[in-house]
């Protein structure tokens, strides 16, 4: 599987497309100065407590609460209030080999025996801002690497359940348990399989580091603002996925080519040269065809290359994929092979959505009636099999006997929702346009303005291909009666993308002259 990623920067950020075998699987898109991403710290104040819900709501300086449930706080919370009531009090401790752990929380306990009202608490962001609902909180603070998560207030050791070797399993143990600081825990993920203790050691250093600079924040930082950022999306997406498959990283803004092969210098060095500067004329996206494959994906329509498509319809509180089989035909013979065929090709495309569009809750799919128990127990696997490459957690129930599978998948972030559809620039979207007899005594009305009254000269008329036959069709032609009537020559040109009644004038430099 080869794999690129693509990153067009703009002023107002950036946005990033991953594509697997050129196909496009995941865009994410980074605001500048993009707050409340999953991962920030913030410290927080209780707004209020809500005993019924067994859970706070908590100022982190959104125009709404952030939500705190009880089952968030952590085992530890104890041991992160007593530690940051000791700092903000003048107490330096930027490591915990001296801090004395306080007990775990009880798991079923009252979120009002832990916290009160106005008492500030670092808290992680959980879950971004969503439609009307502000951030969901934890205050289990964890601070992820490359190859392990730091995890304060804790001497467990975890390992990633994806690596299923035992002497590998163990060689990590305990090369982790050699050098990590006393009371913190560390999580070991995937990508850890088969490194070297030098790797693992740098990585945890870096963590090491990034808490210190959050005990060293953590006095001077006011209520309701950020102590800790996490890294911008584009190195989080590299920190996450980046491995020997990806072939080729191209960026078209300078300044984030120099960021990101730094980066990657850092991380994993042999993969520095993957990292190339775009310098082509067209866009970037354009050059590498994911404007197209986005105009595809996204809408409510999504066809398939068999012929079938998918009708995706989002509400408030689910996501319904209807499976259609268009105009494949199938007699009565094969017709269960055929649904078989169509759902199988409608999994891997729903898969692919699923992690497109970053949808997120519960997705219901009703995919075509299959009477075969094997063919529903296979679909079931195939599609499983599909979401394995999916980062977000998520479970996937057998279909039922109507053809429905359930699936709920994790959201963290907002949907990513892109308008397909244009404005017809014929008729701006009011479903009329103007009488076409009088299109070019509109056309000659803007040559009077721009060549009289704006002293324009070496002017370009864009138009259709069949207006542009109509100009100069004949030896005296329009474009021969304009020459003797503006006293200049004005080019005509041919766009086969503009409507039938839509034209533009060109300066002599090919800028737009805006009427």
């Amino acid at each position: 599987m080869v794999k690129e990623l693509i990153i067009d920067a703009s002023p107002n950020g950036a946005t990033i497309a991953l594509l697997q075998d050129k196909q496009l699987v995941e865009l994410n898109k980074e605001q500048i100065n993009n707050n409340y991403a999953v991962g920030d710290i913030y410290l927080g104040r209780i707004k209020k407590i809500m005993p019924g819900l067994n859970a706070a709501f908590v100022d982190v300086g959104y125009e709404k609460d952030a939500f705190l449930h009880y089952l968030d706080l952590g085992p530890q919370v104890q041991s992160l209030m007593k530690l940051t009531k000791q700092i903000r009090s003048g107490h330096q401790a930027k490591l915990l080999d001296t801090f004395k752990l306080e007990a775990d929380i009880d798991k079923a306990g009252k979120i009002s025996d832990i916290l009160t009202k106005g008492q500030l608490i670092p808290v992680q962001i959980a879950k971004e801002p969503i439609s009307t609902k502000g951030p969901r909180l934890s205050s289990d603070l964890s601070i992820a690497g490359r190859y392990v998560i730091l995890v304060p207030f804790s001497e467990t050791i975890s390992i990633s359940k994806k690596i299923k070797s035992n002497p590998e399993r163990t060689r990590l143990r305990k090369i982790i348990e050699s050098i990590k600081p006393k009371n913190f825990g560390v999580i070991i993920r995937t990508v850890s399989e088969d490194k070297g203790v030098a790797e693992l050691q740098k990585d945890l250093l870096d963590l090491i580091s990034k808490w210190e600079s959050f005990t060293t924040r953590l006095p001077s930082t006011d209520p309701a603002k950020k102590v800790l950022g996490e890294m911008d999306r584009t190195s989080t997406i590299l920190r996450d996925i980046l491995n020997s498959d990806f072939q080729n990283i191209y960026v078209n803004d300078t300044g984030i080519y120099e960021e990101v092969r730094s980066y990657i210098h850092e991380i994993s060095p042999d993969l520095e040269n993957i990292v190339k500067l775009h310098k082509h004329k067209d866009p970037i996206f354009e050059h590498f065809g994911v404007d197209k494959q986005i105009k595809g994906a996204f809408g409510k329509t999504v066809n398939l290359a068999g012929g079938a498509y998918l009708v995706i319809e989002h509400t408030e509180a689910l996501h319904v994929i209807d499976v259609n089989s268009g105009n494949r035909t199938a007699n009565k013979e094969n017709q269960e092979q055929n649904a078989f065929q169509v759902n199988k090709e409608a999994a891997k495309e729903i898969a692919r959505q699923l992690r497109l569009r970053d949808m997120g809750g519960i997705v219901v799919v009703d995919f075509i009636d299959m009477h075969k128990p094997t063919n529903r127990k296979d679909l079931f696997d195939f599609l499983r099999d599909e979401m394995a490459l999916d980062r977000a957690k998520h479970t996937i129930l057998p279909p039922s006997k109507f053809g429905l599978v359930q699936i709920t998948r994790q959201r963290v972030r907002p949907e990513m929702n892109i308008v397909t559809t244009e404005v017809c620039p014929a008729c701006n979207g009011t479903g009329t346009i103007r009488p076409t007899v009088l299109l070019i005594d509109d056309i000659e009305t803007n040559f009077n303005y721009i060549l009289k009254e704006q002293n324009e000269k070496n002017i370009t008329l864009c138009v259709h291909p069949y207006i542009e036959a109509y100009i100069k069709k004949g030896l005296v032609n329009l474009q021969m009666k304009w020459y003797f009537k503006y006293g200049q020559w004005i080019k005509v040109k041919a766009n086969p993308a503009y409507q039938i009644t839509q034209y533009r004038f060109l300066s002599s430099k090919g800028e737009e002259i805006k009427l």
